[in-house]
């Protein structure tokens, strides 16, 4: 019989290694019995083979780390280049790429079919990734952008009645916001950026519809100071909520936070305000033993205190909304008139169409019948995902909670299905799908609105996302951009653009153009 009682002779650093051998055989042969050999069924059954390795992005330095990467990265981010840079891999490697992200296995993929299935087909087998979460909760909490399952259809739920049509389509609120717009332009041909007007005015129009409330940034008697201040803190402490989602978690955790601190703290004092309002509104309501009346206004922050009491919920709501209301119009405003300022011709075509309101103001009816107009920003970057060539949010990902399984991707020629174990990120790029010339055509990164007199794109155009969280805000989004560009037309004659540089990207959660610097003539007064 075998004995091993000579193991009790051996030195316990010898006993204890051993044990631990001994542990790990057991483990590694149980786990190939049940996980191994469930995937492996699953792997032959659908046909999947591993994505085609290349040199630059599976070399022997970046099999432990992704360390040539994650430098290249970071390089093109500094250089305001990431797009292009993550554009040009696509373009060199296929649609479908796989790479690591420190110890962690990672793929990118610029395949519409791929991101269909993630987003629609295979709804419940993707959440939002940890990191993510991870790097979004200091900032804006537990709402409808950092949240699945029951928790984000419960925010999801709360925010839809304010997407309902009555409320998009009443532009009387906004025109305050748009006088104070126009009166914030100079008349005398100097140059503004329209850029740093365009975050005014949706704060300002943000904060109304939802809140009930405006900052008034715009208005020359309002609140800007607080506000002002809550816009920078806010674009800074995106900034570094964007750069934790990208990094290694360890990097994350030992980067110095002093700075992001504080500026998280001034967002939240800032919205604790409108949560201290909304509070103040429910208790009056209640003594008063008053309900809303027929035909009042809804206010998103009324229907949500009803909902809760909770002050942390409230603010972490009105924060995943302000981000939404605020930042993605205010960079698809910002992108649009960047390059309406460098083309003249798609200007005095606008200008036309504009034109045929013979100087009233639109109502949502005729905004709806604007073709060209709409075809303009089919073009032009807009809300949630992008419309096309300058996405706001230009690239997404998920993470597989269960073993699944991509329909493309795998193989020498990326048409074979790919496996992805539970746990793995898989990221998709807009920028990248949105300029594919095989879809799009040769001039497929031209700016070309006539394309959309015949174009009909499937899931290879992806405005608003798609699936079960498609953006519920996009006609919102939509209404209020081409509202805001009409008025502008009918206040300005011509305009000119005053940065000689071609768009450049500034990427935080969101993505949008350095800046809008143009020179505007106006009309003669006949309003304001």
């Amino acid at each position: 019989m075998l004995s091993f009682a000579f193991v009790n002779d051996l030195p316990k650093s010898w006993q204890l290694a051993g044990g631990a051998i001994v542990c790990y055989i057991v483990y590694y042969v149980t786990w190939q019995l049940t996980v191994g050999a469930r995937r492996r069924r699953i792997i032959a059954a659908h046909g999947c083979k591993p994505v085609k390795d290349s040199p630059e992005l599976n070399s022997w330095k970046d099999s432990f780390f992704g360390w040539t990467q994650l430098v290249a990265s970071n390089k093109a981010h500094k250089q305001n280049k990431l797009l292009e840079y993550t554009r040009g891999r696509f373009r060199r490697h296929g649609n479908t790429l796989h790479f690591k992200i420190g110890f962690d296995d990672m793929y990118s993929t610029a395949e519409p079919e791929n991101v269909k299935t993630m987003l629609a087909i295979n709804f419940k087998d993707w959440h939002l990734p940890d990191r993510r979460k991870e790097a979004f909760l200091p900032l804006f909490g537990e709402g409808i952008f950092t949240t699945d399952g029951a928790a984000w259809q419960h925010s999801r739920d709360m925010l839809r009645p304010n997407f309902a049509r009555n409320q998009v389509s009443d532009l009387s609120a906004l025109e305050v916001h748009i006088v104070h717009l126009i009166n914030s332009i100079p008349r005398d041909g100097s140059t503004v950026d329209l850029q740093d007007l365009f975050f005014r005015l949706t704060i300002d129009s943000a904060t109304d519809f939802l809140f009930g409330e405006s900052t008034n940034c715009l208005a020359t008697n309002g609140s800007s100071g607080f506000a002002s201040e809550f816009a920078n803190a806010f674009n800074r402490s995106q900034l570094a909520v964007a750069l934790a989602s990208r990094s290694i978690p360890i990097v994350s955790k030992l980067t110095p936070k002093v700075a992001f601190k504080r500026d998280v703290k001034y967002v939240h004092d800032f919205t604790d305000r409108y949560v201290k309002l909304g509070l103040d509104w429910l208790k009056k309501q209640d003594a008063e033993k008053s309900s809303s009346r027929a035909g009042e206004r809804y206010v998103f922050l009324h229907e949500l205190v009803k909902a809760t009491q909770d002050p942390l919920r409230i603010r972490s709501e009105l924060l995943n909304v302000l981000l939404a209301g605020r930042d993605t119009t205010a960079a698809l405003l910002s992108n649009l008139w960047f390059v309406l300022a460098k083309r003249p011709d798609i200007w005095a075509r606008l200008q036309d169409e504009v034109g045929e309101l013979n100087g009233e103001i639109p109502t949502f009816e005729q905004i709806k019948n604007m073709k060209y107009l709409r075809y303009i920003l089919n073009e032009a970057p807009t809300d949630f995902t992008a419309l096309r060539l300058y996405p706001v949010v230009p690239a997404n990902s998920r993470m597989a909670i269960t073993d699944t399984v991509l329909p493309v991707g795998g193989g020498q020629e990326g048409k074979s299905p790919l496996f992805v174990p539970a746990g793995t990120n898989v990221g998709w790029n807009l920028f990248a799908i949105h300029r594919r010339e095989d879809l799009y055509g040769d001039d497929a990164a031209e700016f070309k609105p006539e394309r959309w007199e015949t174009l009909r794109p499937g899931w290879e155009y992806l405005p608003f996302n798609g699936g079960p969280r498609i953006c519920i805000g996009q006609q919102l989004a939509l209404t209020q951009t081409s509202y805001t560009t009409i008025r502008l037309v009918q206040e300005f004659t011509g305009i000119e653009s005053r940065d000689p540089n071609p768009w450049t990207e500034l990427f935080t959660v969101t993505c949008v153009g350095q800046a809008t610097k143009v020179a505007l003539t106006p009309k003669d007064e006949k309003r304001h």
